[in-house]
């Protein structure tokens, strides 16, 4: 049977994707830009817009690192705002379980999913470092371990909250003044030190009381969890409802749909009860090599050289300052017991020794210099090519099961989606994998869930 095609856009914001010296790049705070991506997304019939969190800007050897200096309104806020510039698109935010507590979340998505209509989802991530949680009066950071412990009895504990309130909640008696039933709920989970100051009590979540809202008109918002980990592909197994994954290429995708699809008959779960869909970026072209051309110089524009350098240096935790970023790579090994020089960044690479071997490896086999280097090893996913081509491509990879779907990454704000939505989405609707209109009214309506 051939899959429809999901598709998401996401706000480029506090990242290395957005090309910030292109005249066309517009402000990453005004709420105009957040509406005219928006719009677009709707205009193209998109599942939803999907928004990160940035809790902290990023420093690098105690600066601030110049793609985070716009830093990032509150999620929510945005969401709500433009529940009331659009009428069908999904609308997706990011919120950490490790620096929020369930209630404030569950209250926040909730009021999302009234404001829109049905349309709210969250993207539940945990936050990983002790930089990020200075901002915080619980601080400190919390192992991947318990990271992961924490994100899924949040998760329940959000979910019941959601659920407290009976269907039926909002009949009620107007004679006597009784016009709902809020739910009464109470939570008192595992015994754990994961997350609590010393002198707090030994639990995780501890609360009881009444939700402040009755059931959304989803039912319960949408999930979304951007785990890559083993304990997160378990998580989402379990749990999500949409996997935003960083696996693009087709093998890799592939493996990965495989890998976590196949974790979901251990909780009873069918296969299209949980979608897997990548980041991708994209850039079009009049023929297959001016896309490549125009490919290549927006890489080039999004890695400066001092990026170049700067992305260096976090693997190494050394000053590479003196080197020329269009030259080899530094002769010297990565220092392990050095402090990182990058705060706010999560760290993938487990033995940075190993893994400056095989980075050496690669450049000296395709003779990369290091700005030559950081542009092959940090471009995601990406279709580059003619209209046609890249729809073409983006329902090989659905109909071959690496993807569900993609979320797309456009390197300019807000007008980067324009071209897709009015190049590419047409040949989609060609092929017959994506919806001319919406048919339904919530999000999860859109997604089939």
């Amino acid at each position: 049977m051939t899959k429809q095609i999901k598709l998401a856009a996401h706000f480029p914001g506090v990242n290395n994707t957005t090309v910030w010296s292109d005249p066309r790049s517009g402000s990453q705070i005004d709420f105009s830009s957040f509406e005219h991506l928006a719009r677009t997304a709707e205009r193209g019939k998109f599942d939803f817009l999907f928004l990160a969190e940035g809790l902290r800007l990023r420093e690098h050897a105690g600066q601030i690192l110049d793609s985070d200096v716009v830093g990032r309104p509150n999620t929510t806020t945005v969401l709500a705002a433009l529940s009331a510039v659009t009428t069908r698109l999904g609308l997706a935010g990011t919120l950490s379980s490790t620096f929020n507590e369930p209630y404030e979340v569950a209250r926040q998505v909730a009021s999302v999913d009234h404001l829109s209509g049905g349309r709210a989802a969250w993207n539940v991530v945990t936050s990983p470092d002790a930089f990020t949680g200075q901002n915080f009066r619980r601080g400190g950071f919390l192992k991947r371990e318990d990271r992961y412990q924490r994100a899924e009895e949040f998760l329940a504990t959000v979910r019941e909250l959601w659920d407290s309130w009976a269907p039926d909640a909002l009949v009620g008696d107007k004679e006597n003044g009784v016009f709902a039933r809020p739910g009464h709920f109470v939570h008192s989970g595992p015994r754990s030190e994961a997350g609590l100051p010393a002198e707090g009590p030994s639990a995780q979540f501890d609360i009881r009381g009444e939700f402040t809202l009755p059931r959304t008109p989803q039912g319960q918002p949408i999930v979304i969890q951007a785990g890559d980990s083993d304990e997160g592909r378990e998580f989402a197994a379990k749990s999500a409802d949409v996997i935003f994954s960083r696996h693009g290429t087709l093998e890799d995708g592939q493996a990965f749909f495989q890998d976590v699809k196949g974790r979901l008959a251990a909780y009873g779960r069918e296969h299209s009860e949980l979608l897997i869909m990548p980041a991708a970026t994209f850039v079009l072209g009049d023929t297959a090599a001016d896309a490549e051309e125009r490919a290549r110089e927006i890489r080039y524009q999004q890695v400066r050289p001092a990026t170049a350098i700067q992305f260096l240096e976090q693997l190494w935790s050394r000053d590479l300052s003196a080197y020329d970023a269009d030259g080899p790579l530094p002769e010297v090994d990565p220092d392990p017991d050095a402090e990182p020089l990058t705060w706010g960044r999560v760290r993938h690479e487990k033995d940075p020794v190993a893994t400056a071997a095989k980075w050496r490896a690669i450049a000296e086999e395709k003779k990369l210099s290091i700005r030559e280097l950081v542009i092959e090893m940090t471009t995601r996913q990406q279709f580059v090519g003619t209209a046609s081509g890249i729809a073409e491509t983006i329902d090989d990879y659905v109909q071959s099961d690496a993807a569900d779907g993609f979320v797309l990454v456009p390197h300019l704000t807000p007008g980067g989606l324009d071209e897709f939505v009015d190049k590419v989405v047409p040949h989609l609707r060609e092929r017959g994998v994506f919806r001319t209109d919406y048919t339904g009214t919530t999000l999860r309506e859109h997604l089939g869930l």
